[in-house]
């Protein structure tokens, strides 16, 4: 089965933020797709997040060249991708006194055929929407995160903690970092979501699903998923990427 990918992406500074620190990529020819969310203050978050973006989309790009195209490789490909976007804004980071201390979240994934891989570091989210749900694929390396699966925090009472932007595992935090890696399976009609925590934030699974699935295409998807996260304080960047798979061209 031939699968195909429409795809979306739209990022917005939101209603409190003075600058966007976000970054999105994607290569339609090669199926790869990456979200940043960048930290580090004004000018830090934002070079952090479009260092690692077009980093990773160069040497996946490379890597998956490197090795034939094969679908069981992507894994391979996309750790090292992850790898060289850390290096690089650590690099950065030690050269300019500017960027000290920035860093970034990282969602990535490739569309090989009917496999789908998908590699976090950080908070930003993918999620697969299929069957009126949409199943998160990543679980955030963050301080609250670590809470809840401890049973430590209650989810209602870290929805309201203050220390939401904590997070444990960063792009540049340290020399070396270590994604979480994921393969699956997809199939027609599936929707993959990549963004970053401005939408989860305001956005609860489930609403993410009935905005998305039942939406034209990706393009309203995207932008019905924004003006939610908008209308409900619109407290960081928002950024998200919506791919539609589907049988045909």
């Amino acid at each position: 089965m031939a699968l195909f990918a429409e795809i979306a992406a739209r990022t917005d500074i939101g209603l409190v933020r003075r600058n966007n620190e976000d970054d999105y990529g994607y290569d339609d020819g090669f199926g790869l797709y990456v979200v940043c969310d960048g930290m580090g203050g004004a000018a830090g978050g934002e070079v952090a997040s479009k260092l690692a973006v077009d980093t990773f989309l160069v040497i996946a790009r490379q890597e998956i060249v490197s090795l034939n195209g094969n679908c069981d490789t992507t894994e391979l490909a996309l750790r090292r991708a992850v790898a060289a976007a850390n290096r690089a804004v650590v690099v950065r980071a030690g050269w300019d006194i500017c960027y000290r201390g920035m860093g970034t979240t990282l969602v990535g994934a490739r569309l090989c055929g009917e496999k789908l891989t998908v590699v976090h570091v950080g908070d930003s989210r993918a999620y697969l929407l299929r069957d009126g749900q949409a199943v998160p694929l990543t679980e955030d390396h963050s301080y609250i995160a670590d809470q809840v699966r401890m049973g430590l925090m209650g989810v209602e009472h870290a929805a309201q903690s203050s220390m939401q932007s904590v997070i444990t595992r960063a792009i540049g935090a340290d020399a070396d970092v270590q994604p979480d890696v994921r393969d699956l399976r997809v199939q027609d009609g599936d929707w993959l979501l990549l963004t970053t925590d401005g939408l989860t934030r305001h956005v609860s699974a489930e609403e993410i699903a009935e905005r998305v699935l039942s939406a034209g295409g990706p393009d309203e998807a995207s932008e019905r998923l924004i003006e939610m996260a908008k209308q409900r304080g619109g407290s960081d960047n928002i950024t998200c990427i919506v791919v539609r798979i589907h049988e045909g061209n």
